[in-house]
C-alpha cells in the first residue's frame, strides 16, 4: 500500500465571501467538495498516490458556492474539477484515470489486458448501480438493492490474486468506495441493515478497503451524511 501522508491539514471551504485563487499560476488545484462522493473519489486517488504537495485541494461550499467558479473556473460548476497545465476538466472518473496517467505515484489501473476489460466495465456500472441502490431506499431497500449487490459480490469472484475488484487496489475500487460508504451508513442507520450479509467477498472488500489509511481521513462524517440526506428526502 502507498505510504503517504495522511496528516494534512485540511484548507477551510470557500464560500461567496471567498476570493478566487489564482488561475494558471502553474498551481495545479483539485476544487472538491467534502461531502461530495464524487469529488471524494479524486481526493483518495491523489492522497493514494502520494500528490498532497503537487495538487493543492479548494473545497467549496456548493450551498453558498463562489460565483467565480462557475464564472472562471469551471463553466460546470460542479465538483470535482482539476485545474492543470492551463486547463480545467472535470468529470470523476476521467479525472481518476487522468490522475493516475498524468502523475507519479503507485499505478491504481493494471496492465493486463482481461483486468483492463474488466475493470473498464465495472467503471462504465457504477452509475447504474448507485441510481438502482437510491431508488431501493425509496420502497423495500433491503429487497430492492439486493441485485446491486450480488453483482459487486459476483464481481469480486473475477480475480482471487486480492480482495479487490481486480484483484489489487485500483481505480475500480476508488470508484465504488465512496458511494458504498454512504450505502452502508444508511442501511445501517435507518434500516439497521448490514449489506455485506451473505456476501463473503463484499464484505472482505469492505473490511480492506477501511484499512487504507488515505481513505480514512476522506470519509463522511455519518450524522452528517444522514442529516444531507433526511434533508434531500425533504426536498423531493
Amino acid at each position: 500500500m502507498a505510504s503517504a501522508d495522511v496528516s494534512e491539514v485540511l484548507p477551510k471551504p470557500l464560500d461567496s465571501s471567498s476570493s478566487q485563487p489564482p488561475l494558471f499560476d502553474g498551481t495545479t488545484r483539485l476544487y472538491t467538495s467534502y461531502p461530495c462522493p464524487y469529488a471524494q473519489r479524486v481526493w483518495i486517488a491523489r492522497d493514494y498516490k502520494g500528490l498532497q504537495e503537487k495538487i493543492e485541494l479548494v473545497p467549496l461550499n456548493l450551498q453558498d458556492r463562489p460565483a467565480w467558479y462557475k464564472e472562471k473556473v469551471y463553466p460546470v460548476n460542479k465538483v470535482p474539477a482539476l485545474e492543470h497545465n492551463g486547463k480545467v476538466i472535470g468529470e470523476s472518473i476521467d479525472l481518476l484515470k487522468y490522475i493516475d496517467s498524468n502523475f507519479e505515484g503507485p499505478k491504481l489501473f493494471p496492465e493486463d489486458p482481461a483486468k483492463k476489460q474488466f475493470g473498464e466495465e465495472l467503471l462504465s456500472y457504477t452509475d447504474k448501480i448507485n441510481q438502482d441502490v437510491f431508488t431501493a431506499f425509496k420502497g423495500d431497500p433491503v429487497k430492492e438493492s439486493a441485485t446491486s449487490f450480488d453483482y459487486l459480490e459476483n464481481a469480486l469472484h473475477k480475480f482471487e490474486d486480492g480482495p479487490f475488484f481486480l484483484g489489487q487496489f485500483s481505480l475500480v475500487d476508488v470508484a465504488y468506495i465512496t458511494f458504498v460508504e454512504r450505502f452502508d451508513i444508511l442501511l445501517k442507520n435507518v434500516w439497521n441493515y448490514d449489506f455485506t450479509s451473505g456476501r463473503p467477498k463484499l464484505a472482505a472488500w469492505f473490511e480492506e478497503i477501511n484499512k487504507i489509511d488515505v481513505y480514512k481521513p476522506t470519509k463522511v462524517d455519518p450524522k452528517e451524511f444522514l442529516a444531507i440526506y433526511a434533508n434531500k428526502v425533504k426536498l423531493m
